[in-house]
């Protein structure tokens, strides 16, 4: 019984669900910034090419982070061998309220694409998050 509920719960987290309403959980990747927790998800799991809402959890120090900037910037390498150029899109998320900050990416093709999130309070950059995603 206890593997099966330890199994659940690694499944919620992993879906970015909970019964409490909690923020989704932290995702992979390389965070930067002291105490910075931040959290990505896109609305479609996995993202898609074209549009995605995008949904950023931000804390510091375990407390939301309700008055910063949030961007996320999705790139694609260049594929010379296919004649591609490099592909870039900037989404700049709003503040949802307690931490949460949610945007409309882009998504040109499917694919690997890299992902940077900056937090920033002014010119003060708070910290980032950089991932990859892969879109079907």
């Amino acid at each position: 019984m206890l593997a099966w509920t330890w199994l659940l719960s690694a499944g919620l987290a992993a879906a970015g669900c909970s019964s409490s309403g909690a923020p989704p959980p932290v995702t992979q990747g390389t965070t930067t910034g002291a105490g910075m927790e931040i959290g990505f998800q896109t609305d479609a799991e996995p993202p898609v090419a074209g549009d995605n809402t995008v949904l950023v959890t931000v804390a510091q120090g375990g407390a939301p982070v309700t008055d910063a900037a949030v961007t996320a910037v999705f790139s694609m390498p260049a594929m010379p061998a296919m004649n591609m150029p490099e592909m870039r899109s900037t989404a700049t998320l709003t503040p949802r309220g307690d931490g949460r900050y949610s945007g409309t990416g882009h998504l040109a093709m499917a694919g690997t694409w890299n992902v940077r999130v900056t937090i920033s309070r002014g010119a003060e950059e708070l910290g980032t998050k950089t991932l990859s995603i892969v879109a079907k």
